[in-house]
């Protein structure tokens, strides 16, 4: 293959030789050659113009044509003589001159090209015999013992409940391979950053008593094609022989994303090595994989799937008695005279790392002001510097967390009497269950679009005004009553249309309008509640409504 590369190149730069010198032969002289006597014939009659000496021949033109006749053969003198003509002795090597010229620049740049192509062959094989060197180098992995428990994690009860049999199962593994149960081999833990995904992997390792192997999902994309793949293979496989054990993977998203569109090789070539290895474990083989994302909307299905991360446990930010919690541990080896309650209201939407700083930089202050003990204007000092960071954090003031409630709380009476599944409405956030059926109806796709616009509705209702907190509820609504349209044919047409996607939307606000102004009342109770513990779930809803009927 290498040798016919060589000949066609050869063969090109000899075809582009022979063309130049063709066309310097072709330029340099197309003239019609004439004998003396009429060359002579023609200058006695004054019907020459443009004569020019060019080496042996005397070139010149006469009716429009080019002729040319040996030099010596004719009387130059008669030429010399006629008033109408004046020879031009021309060098008659300039044609050589050229060609010669041009000869040696062709040379020169072939002889570049050369040497370029030469060094690039050197720099392949170079990285050739690194990326080998590289390949056949052990990858430096080694587990850490964690020395985190849960007890140094606060906020997360919901998601220690769901952690604790994965810690049983590590300490106990023979009681469930008893009972024929199959452990997941993967939990997917979601959630904004900063609020403690890797800190919770470390108290599961911590709690188990098991070796904690943590990669990064960037450390496994390589500059070199395969370096991921092997990296990969060598984390299982020592995970395998030291289990039971953990394989931590923060931000899986940076490897695990979709595959498709914008192609990447070697993150490809990565991701299927990760899927191979969650598939090849075996259920004894007492290893459990444990990923952190921000992006779960960004990952591959492949990943997703039943046998891979069969658990997804959701991490949001926490309440008021999460807050609380989480600035006592915080708090607890340092001198202060604080009211935690006050505290933890003042920092609605803090993850718990914008705990761990706002902490700090309170006792920062309190230290440069000379005090014994951190106190709550300390707090109140610092708390714009924490809010203005690196990124804003989501807050609210006094009359927004007002506004905010309300405006969950209609959409949780809504969801509630509408049958759309959800975990809990906080002040920050909503969990709305994702339907797992295949077929769904219009009624169902219908009763989510009115929740999505309850809050809305009950804005205008009870402020007379409208808010930017709906924008993306508005959005949901929209996007869903296209694909209402679009895909499954639910408008007045099978034809798709805007008009239609607006009618689904205008008869979804009539209707939740009608019950929305009903249950004002009730919404407006469950708000305080929003309001007082900042989360509800759909049992203190069922409570609520069930006490006001």
């Amino acid at each position: 293959m290498e040798v016919s590369k060589k000949n066609r190149i050869i063969l090109i730069i000899s075809a582009l030789f022979i063309a130049i010198i063709l066309t310097i032969a072709y330029l340099r002289d197309k003239a019609k050659t004439i004998d003396a006597s009429t060359a002579e014939n023609l200058i006695e009659n004054s019907l020459v113009t443009d004569a020019v000496i060019d080496g042996p021949y005397l070139y010149f033109k006469s009716g429009g044509s080019l002729y040319k006749v040996p030099k010596d053969g004719v009387d130059l003198k008669k030429i010399y003589n006629s008033t109408a003509v004046t020879i031009k002795e021309e060098n008659p090597y300039i044609a050589d001159i050229i060609t010669v010229t041009v000869l040696i620049l062709l040379v020169l740049y072939l002889l570049r090209w050369a040497r370029k192509n030469r060094e690039l062959k050197e720099q392949q094989i170079n990285e050739q015999i690194q990326l080998a060197n590289e390949l056949q180098k052990p990858a430096d992995i080694h587990p850490i013992i964690s020395d985190v428990t849960f007890n140094d994690v606060a906020g997360i009860d919901d998601v220690k409940e769901e952690l604790e049999e994965i810690i049983d199962f590590l300490k106990q593994p023979q009681k469930y391979r008893n009972f024929g149960i199959r452990m997941p081999r993967g939990v997917l833990l979601v959630g904004p950053p900063g609020v403690g995904k890797t800190l919770i992997a470390k108290a599961v390792a911590g709690e188990a008593g098991v070796p904690f192997f943590y990669q990064s999902g960037a450390s496994f994309v390589q500059i070199y094609v395969g370096m991921g793949a092997k990296r990969v293979r060598e984390l299982f496989k020592r995970a395998k022989t030291m289990a039971p054990a953990i394989v931590f993977i923060d931000e899986i998203d940076a490897v695990g994303k979709a595959r498709g569109g914008m192609r990447n090789d070697e993150r490809e070539a990565t991701l299927n090595q990760l899927l191979t290895e969650m598939d090849g474990f075996e259920d004894s083989s007492g290893v459990i994989v444990i990923a952190a994302t921000n992006k779960i909307e960004m990952l591959d299905d492949a990943l997703l799937r039943p046998g891979r991360f069969d658990r997804r446990v959701f991490v949001s930010l926490p309440n008021k008695q999460e807050r609380k919690s989480i600035l006592k541990i915080y708090l607890s080896n340092k001198p202060h005279s604080l009211d935690l309650d006050e505290i933890a209201e003042m920092s609605v939407g803090f993850s718990g790392a914008a705990l761990s700083s706002l902490v700090n930089e309170a006792a920062i202050h309190a230290l440069k002001a000379g005090k014994k003990v951190i106190e709550t204007d300390d707090f109140l000092a610092v708390k714009d510097k924490v809010l203005l960071g690196k990124r804003k954090i989501l807050t609210y003031s006094s009359e927004e967390k007002k506004i905010q409630a309300l405006y969950q709380a209609s959409k949780a009476v809504a969801a509630y009497w509408l049958d759309v599944e959800f975990e809990k409405i906080g002040l920050l956030s909503d969990h709305f269950k994702t339907s797992e059926k295949e077929i769904v109806s219009k009624t169902e796709m219908m009763n989510r679009i009115k929740v999505y616009l309850a809050g809305n509705i009950m804005m205008q209702l009870h402020f007379n005004e409208q808010y930017t907190n709906a924008a993306q509820d508005l959005k949901e609504a929209r996007m869903l009553a296209k694909d209402m349209v679009e895909h499954f044919g639910m408008g007045e047409k099978l034809s798709a249309g805007l008009h239609q996607e607006d009618k689904i939307l205008e008869d979804a606000r009539l209707d939740i309008e009608g019950f929305v102004t009903r249950m004002h009342d009730s919404i407006v109770k469950l708000a305080d509640e929003i309001l007082k513990c900042e989360v509800v779930t759909k049992n203190d809803v069922r409570h609520l409504l069930h006490d006001i009927f």
